[in-house]
């Protein structure tokens, strides 16, 4: 085990985010787990890394915090307050997102509390975001298991932790001789993919399933089909989501029409959101359900300016490695690489050819593309998902058949 997270920690630095020595190190992470930041530190030292920042949380004195104060009394505390983010990313860092779950933890707070401190915190680190959205910083999201979310899904185990490190790793293809040749070779067929996608100009995207979902949005002029690899304006290419089955775009952010509806649990800010369906008209969200969580789930489409809208479209095949675990891991990470997603909130700049030639504003305005302060996943794949793109001299063309992509891909 111990020989696997080393592991783990050198694809993470050197892979993914491809540090340099004597770059910054910015690590937030959950407490419970300081045991693998060490290994990861000890990799980055022998880099030749020694200015390490360590963003801590403890999602336990955070509820308990949410249930005794005020939210103007948590906006002093640094758990809400992400100055520090736009400090490190001034300085060039190399950011290392190590996420968790714990499921349920925050049931018992009130949405509305735990959106206006989101937001807050979104206001906080402007300078970091803005800096990621021009390609200038590499950052990188793994996920980590804790003891909470590892019994959630392995509730008869007495070692449920290892057994979700054991998972993660046989996902991360870390037990692999070499795990990046492995993963270069998934890039190359993701990007390869990708370029497919592209060829065709899609104008818009139609979305049929057997638990309801009927749904269509179009596609701006100039939209890019892109993988998790991310190239930066350095040139530099980094891997922001470890592991990554995805490929997707921006679309018209107006566009939207009809009704999509969950294929997997939620867990938005420690709160489970579980079947939902969310109905379209001219791009905004009018009408949403939720059987478990749906205060939340209203909290979390109306928690700041565009958040109803749509800012992603996301293609994920339903036999992949993730699905194919038959585990719903209940982290937004790892179940939206097991199914194709949407995203409310903010676009992407590389979605679009145009990209790094206008600023934000105007790349948004002119595209319809949505600026939003939010961004949140959600997963509508299953193995009756059919999607067919439209061209625009009107042939439809089957992009995914029964879940997965279909011979043309």
């Amino acid at each position: 085990m111990e020989e696997y997270k080393i592991k783990y920690a050198e694809v993470l630095l050197n892979s993914c985010l491809k540090v340099e020595k004597n770059q910054p190190l910015f690590i937030s992470f959950p407490i419970e787990r300081i045991d693998f930041v060490k290994v990861v530190s000890d990799v980055a030292k022998r880099i030749g890394i020694n200015d390490i920042y360590y963003d801590v949380s403890d999602p336990y004195l955070k509820h308990d915090l949410l249930k005794e104060l005020e939210v103007d009394e948590l906006k002093k505390l640094p758990y809400w307050n992400k100055d520090i983010w736009n400090i490190y990313a001034k300085k060039n860092a190399a950011f290392l997102m190590l996420s968790s779950e714990y499921p349920g933890l925050m049931n018992d707070i009130l949405p509305t509390k735990i959106s206006e401190l989101t937001k807050y915190a979104f206001s906080t680190r402007k300078e970091f975001d803005n800096l990621r959205d021009k390609l200038m910083i590499s950052w990188t999201i793994a996920a980590v298991p804790t003891y909470s979310w590892a019994k959630e899904l392995f509730p008869n185990s007495d070692t449920p932790v290892d057994n979700l490190w054991d998972k993660i790793f046989d996902i991360c293809s870390i037990k692999d001789d070499n795990p990046v040749h492995t993963w270069q070779k998934k890039i190359d067929m993701l990007n390869e993919r990708a370029e497919k996608l592209n060829s065709y100009n899609f104008k818009s995207l139609k979305y049929v399933s057997d638990n309801g979902t009927n749904f269509s949005i179009n596609l701006p002029e100039d939209h890019v089909w892109v993988s998790g690899m991310e190239k930066l304006s350095s040139g530099k290419e980094v891997l922001v989501n470890f592991p990554t089955e995805e490929i997707f775009t921006s679309p018209d952010c107006n566009s939207a029409e009809g009704i999509v509806y969950s294929s997997k649990p939620l867990s938005y800010q420690g709160v489970l959101i579980d079947k939902f369906n969310i109905r379209f008209s001219k791009g905004e969200v009018v009408e949403y359900h939720a059987l478990i969580g749906e205060k939340t789930l209203g909290e979390m489409i109306n928690i700041c300016p565009n958040s109803n809208k749509l800012g992603e479209v996301a293609l994920v095949p339903y036999d992949s490695p993730i699905s194919n675990s038959n585990i719903v891991f209940l982290e937004t990470l790892y179940d939206e690489n097991a199914a194709c997603h949407l995203a409310l909130g903010d676009s992407f700049v590389e979605c679009n050819k145009n990209g790094m030639n206008f600023s934000k504003d105007v790349l948004y305005s002119k595209y319809s593309l949505n600026k939003c302060d939010s961004h949140v996943d959600f997963m509508i794949g299953n193995s009756s998902l059919n999607i067919i793109g439209i061209t625009k001299d009107g042939r439809e063309i089957p992009i995914f058949k029964n879940g997965n992509f279909s011979e043309l891909f």
